[in-house]
């Protein structure tokens, strides 16, 4: 009889551990004391069975060129790890139970019941090969949607952070969550927590914008929605990768704990306590000099002991053997496991490695305690019992009932998406072109489309988009989801307008041929729409994504010198870029008869664009990061302390972008004004409110996202010039004004102290609202009283807001 066939009748004693009956606790307990050391230890461990995708990343390293030692021995830690993972059979792997499954959907275009039918069969293998019939968990990647063939594409994060709308971006979490579950998944690795600190990062893309309090805002509404559906949410990457030297992929951090503590850790712990993720990853970088899967200190210390985490810590992918290959910080595969298991890491993904049989023979020999076995057991059994998993009545088929009717790309995906992309595109500056259509103006007779990126619709998809993440492999089937180009999408939307379209160039090769016919192009025609930006892609296999760092921030290849060509031609020129981080544009400003950002935003994007374009569409869209006037425009974020701003005489270049934090041009206009503060004076335990009025003074409906920002005028260390506490989006049609109240605890003012302790300091607080970190015209200040005030975990984490009628 095989565990399959255990399920108790109606009149049969349950098992402790499977009475759903018991509490939690007490069903984990039981549970543990009646497996054996080696049944515990494979539920720390997972398997990729059948990943063709793991070897042909292998295959795609960048080959060492002869004679490059140094690249070589780059490389090769990489190689020996990924050739390492599933050498053992999976049937010998599973004989003790397994912890997860690895993305049985995402690493190959199978249709949802076809993915759900390997659920199934490889969920009866773990229950049946084990004693006690233990199934996985499930995970798959949501970066940009459900990671799965067929599934809808929705924008990258760095275009959530683009909406500034928590809401909608929970709506499309729950809507992502839903469709993974439908078809037998449990966990979903999602969201990106890291805070941008330098534009060059590969991965920009992937985050939710350069300031904490954004990013915990809206990371903490995606892990709402996930999480509502019965989906973990996972964080990542916990902590530190996005602050890498020179913005390398798993570059080194050089960072304090301050700058950690008070600019990259905020939206993890505001995800853990306002969102509720029950699961985070660890980074892959070593920060200052400690590799995260192996610090205590962040794992345990921080995360258990002082926030109070209660779920799991799993591994990135491959990150407990790099501690070997990579960091140099353990001897082999086997002491890397053991580093990371002490440390606080429960699970090791995406294959068992460093978490193998090998830590049986070390508990025995007393090396490894074995509670430290039981710690992380524990907390993967409770989410496996929170789940259902270890319920009488369940069973694989069960798990995956509504696959069969699963539309992964449904009507209702797609209305999300739109509304995601429309919500996300930024109106720059409207030029004198923009928009094409309307305030007197009729579309144009002849238009130029121009540009690499203006007839790809790949370009509009982020790297974790499984177009862009796994189809590459698979090109005779396309994109596997309706995606219309910029180009299609500009036919669509100006049907009487006559259009011809020159690609120019590559998005990344620096061949030049395709500038004569593209300049032509241009020179026939009433108005050119140049189309530019990235491609996403793995490794060097694009221009922005995973393992994809800029040198600088010129847009890739030869696509600005592109833009000096056509606006040579004397045919004004709207510049649109489509890319996953901000490039610097100054000079694309200068030549521009109108300029539009959009940040990757899914297979709904390219008519977002159109219709901005067109002015159907009111360009709702705010800055989630700076846009720079330079092509070395560092420092990449607005959040710097005095001397990081501009200094004048003190140094020749000038920091200051080209357009700020917050911003987003409109076709109608705004007014905010009558500041009113609450108070003047406010103990350091108390609150005050923040009022302003906010108005349409255009002729246009429009959205506007209302900003406060704080600045510490004197404190014991240096503090950002100004720092985002608070934002709301409203809608308001021509004339009509509201009211918009935001409610400041005086805990939002804490700041890491000298003695990195988190304080409220008494003092003059400066109030700064507007629509941008670079328009504030609203001034105001109050000033905290009362002892110096240390705050822990428990303090407010976020800034109430709310909108009324004016009057």
């Amino acid at each position: 009889m095989t565990a399959l066939d255990r399920t108790p009748a109606a009149d049969e004693v349950l098992r402790p551990w499977q009475d759903p009956a018991l509490p939690v606790a007490d069903r984990v307990a039981a549970l543990l004391a009646e497996m054996t050391l080696e049944e515990k230890v494979a539920q720390l461990g997972s398997r990729w069975p059948g990943n063709a995708m793991q070897h042909d990343e292998e295959q795609e390293q960048p080959a060492a060129p002869a004679g490059d030692d140094t690249t070589a021995m780059n490389v090769a830690p990489m190689q020996d790890v990924f050739a390492a993972s599933g050498t053992v059979p999976f049937e010998e792997s599973i004989r003790h139970g397994l912890g997860h499954l690895t993305r049985v959907h995402g690493s190959a275009p199978v249709t949802p019941v076809e993915g759900a039918a390997e659920v199934v069969r490889l969920q009866r293998q773990i229950v049946a090969a084990s004693r006690l019939g233990i199934p996985a968990l499930v995970h798959e990647e949501c970066l940009t949607g459900f990671t799965a063939y067929g599934a809808t594409v929705y924008p990258a994060a760095i275009a959530w952070g683009a909406t500034f709308d928590p809401e909608l971006v929970r709506r499309m979490a729950a809507a992502i969550g839903r469709d993974m579950r439908a078809v037998g998944v449990h966990q979903g690795l999602s969201p990106v927590l890291d805070v941008v600190r330098d534009y060059r990062w590969g991965r920009v893309e992937e985050t939710i914008g350069e300031d904490p309090y954004l990013v915990a805002t809206l990371g903490a509404a995606y892990v709402r929605g996930l999480e509502s559906t019965g989906i973990i949410a996972t964080l990542k990457h916990f902590a530190g990768y996005s602050a890498s030297r020179a913005a390398r992929n798993h570059g080194p951090v050089p960072m304090g704990r301050r700058e950690l503590m008070d600019m990259i850790l905020p939206p993890f712990e505001a995800a853990l306590t306002v969102g509720g993720a029950r699961s985070v990853m660890n980074s892959y970088c070593d920060l200052d000099g400690v590799p995260a899967v192996a610090d205590t200190w962040l794992l345990t210390d921080l995360l258990r002991d002082e926030w109070g985490f209660t779920g799991t810590v799993v591994s990135d992918y491959w990150a407990v053997p790099f501690l070997a290959t990579m960091h140099k910080v353990a001897a082999d595969t086997d002491d890397a496991g053991v580093q990371a298991l002490a440390a606080g890491v429960d699970v090791e993904l995406p294959d068992t490695l460093g978490f193998g049989p090998h830590l049986v023979e070390r508990v025995r020999s007393g090396e490894v305690p074995e509670s430290l076995i039981d710690r992380a057991a524990g907390r993967l059994l409770t989410q496996k019992v929170e789940l259902g998993l270890l319920d009488p009545d369940w069973t694989p088929e069960g798990s995956v009932a509504a696959a069969g009717g699963t539309d992964l790309d449904s009507p209702a995906n797609r209305e999300l998406a739109r509304e995601m992309a429309e919500r996300s595109v930024i109106l720059l500056d409207a030029g004198t072109a923009l928009p094409l259509l309307g305030e007197g103006r009729e579309a144009p007779a002849r238009v130029a489309v121009v540009g690499p990126v203006a007839d790809d619709p790949r370009t509009m998809m982020g790297c974790y988009a499984f177009p862009n993440h796994v189809l590459p492999r698979h090109p005779e089937l396309g994109l596997g989801v309706e995606a219309p180009s910029v180009l299609a999408a500009l036919r669509a939307e100006l049907p009487d307008t006559e259009f011809t379209y020159e690609k120019g160039c590559d998005v990344r090769e620096p061949g030049r041929s395709g500038f004569a016919a593209a300049a032509r192009a241009a020179r026939a025609a009433d108005l050119c729409v140049a189309v530019v930006g990235d491609l996403a892609g793995l490794f060097g296999h694009g221009t922005s994504g995973e393992g994809c760092d800029a040198d600088d921030l010129r847009l890739p290849g030869v696509q600005a010198e592109l833009l000096a060509e056509l606006a040579a031609t004397g045919t004004p020129v709207v510049v649109v870029v489509v890319s996953g981080r901000p490039y610097a544009l100054g000079d694309a400003h200068a030549v521009s008869a109108g300029l539009v950002q959009a940040f990757m935003p899914g297979q709904e994007g390219a008519a977002a664009v159109a219709g901005v374009l067109s002015g159907r569409l009111q360009p709702e869209g705010r800055l989630p990061v700076q846009i720079p006037r330079g092509i070395g425009g560092q420092p990449g974020t607005y959040l710097q302390p005095p001397l990081g701003a501009d200094s004048g005489d003190i140094s020749n270049l000038d920091p200051t972008p080209l357009f700020p934090f917050g911003y987003g041009a409109s076709y109608t206009t705004f007014e905010v004004g009558d500041l009113t503060i609450s108070d003047t004076e406010v103990p350091t335990d108390g609150e005050f409110t923040v009022s302003v009025h906010v108005r349409n003074t255009g002729g246009r409906a429009g959205g506007e996202v209302v900003q406060l920002y704080l600045h510490d005028a004197v404190a014991q260390v240096t503090r950002p010039v100004r720092q985002l506490t608070g934002f709301a989006r409203i809608h308001l049609n021509p004339g009509e004004t509201k009211r918009v109240h935001f409610h400041v605890h005086a805990d939002r003012t804490a700041f890491t102290g000298r003695d990195l302790r988190r304080i409220v300091e008494p003092g003059d607080i400066e109030i700064l609202v507007g629509t941008s970190a670079g328009h504030l015209p609203c001034h105001g200040t109050i000033r905290l009283t009362g002892p110096l005030r240390e705050v822990g975990h428990d303090r407010r984490l976020s800034t109430p807001v709310e909108v009324v009628a004016a009057g």
